[in-house]
């Protein structure tokens, strides 16, 4: 799904006040987000993701039930419009700062004391859309990298499924790094809660360890987000897993832009070189 798709969507759905074309496209990945005036939408890139934009209003609503400091829905419902997912949410104040380590580890502080909410919870499918991205990617990669990676995938889908975690498991929202927090004038707030899960509160803290050390985040950041959180998820002896685990789901998840984005595919094939290598210290680049 391209900018263009996603706008013809986005119209077809008529959920904002104004015209499609006039609203400004904020992001674009598994969902592209505009914005307009005080609403925000989402369209995801396909069918298969109506049930996880189900489960993310329901999500924003439990939050707000418990004074969680995070996005709130503006329509109750999704809509499917064309065979994409449609969600709109109220739109928050212009950040005051950008958001910083520290901030996401409140958040999860917050989030991992939780209680399970009335409704279930997944587990944290990290791997799970490994299958969906790669065919996506099609014939855009290389057919044997593909098949690396779904080795992978399955090696470590195994492992993860073994491990001993050191905290107490519940919620977690599943993708915590900075982007997904927006500091307004109140503060931090929590966004994109469609990966909310039941799963190892370890999951959350190897997001930031990995960024450490593929994506460049200064130590000190990293520093400052284990002391605000309490505990460095380094020390704990699974961390080698779901560091494997997330590393597989990132390159599988640039992969799906391949085709018409070849700055994702050099990215792919930059990732999936250095995995082949086990060169730990190759720089990946946010995409």
């Amino acid at each position: 799904m391209d900018e263009a798709r996603a706008r013809e969507v986005l119209a077809a759905a008529g959920v904002l006040p104004g015209r499609a074309e006039d609203a400004r496209l904020l992001a674009l990945g598994e969902n592209a987000v505009f914005a307009a005036g005080d609403l925000v939408v989402k369209v995801g890139r396909d069918a298969e993701l109506l049930d996880r934009a189900r489960r993310e209003l329901d999500i924003a609503l439990w939050l707000a039930e418990e004074d969680v400091p995070a996005v709130r829905a503006a329509e109750p419902e999704a809509l499917l419009v064309d065979g994409h997912p449609v969600t709109v949410w109220h739109r928050l104040p212009d950040p005051v700062r950008p958001a910083e380590a520290r901030d996401l580890a409140e958040l999860l502080r917050t989030v991992h004391a939780l209680p399970a909410p009335s409704f279930p919870l997944p587990h944290r499918e990290l791997l799970g859309g490994v299958e969906r991205w790669l065919r996506l990617a099609g014939e855009a990669i290389d057919p044997a990298d593909a098949a690396y990676l779904r080795e992978r995938r399955d090696g470590f889908a195994a492992a993860a499924a073994a491990l001993t975690p050191h905290l107490m498991p519940g919620p977690i929202h599943g993708d915590a790094l900075p982007r997904n927090v927006h500091i307004g004038p109140d503060g931090p707030v929590l966004v994109d809660l469609e990966t909310f899960s039941a799963d190892l509160r370890e999951h959350d803290l190897v997001v930031m360890a990995l960024s450490r050390d593929r994506y460049g985040l200064a130590a000190e950041a990293y520093d400052s987000f284990t002391k605000t959180y309490g505990w460095d998820v380094r020390a704990w002896a699974g961390c080698s897993v779901l560091r494997g685990a997330r590393e597989t789901a990132s390159c599988a998840w640039v992969a799906q832009h391949a085709p018409s984005n070849p700055a994702a595919l050099a990215e792919f094939e930059r990732r999936v070189a250095s995995l082949r290598d086990g060169d730990e210290t190759v720089r990946w680049h946010a995409f």
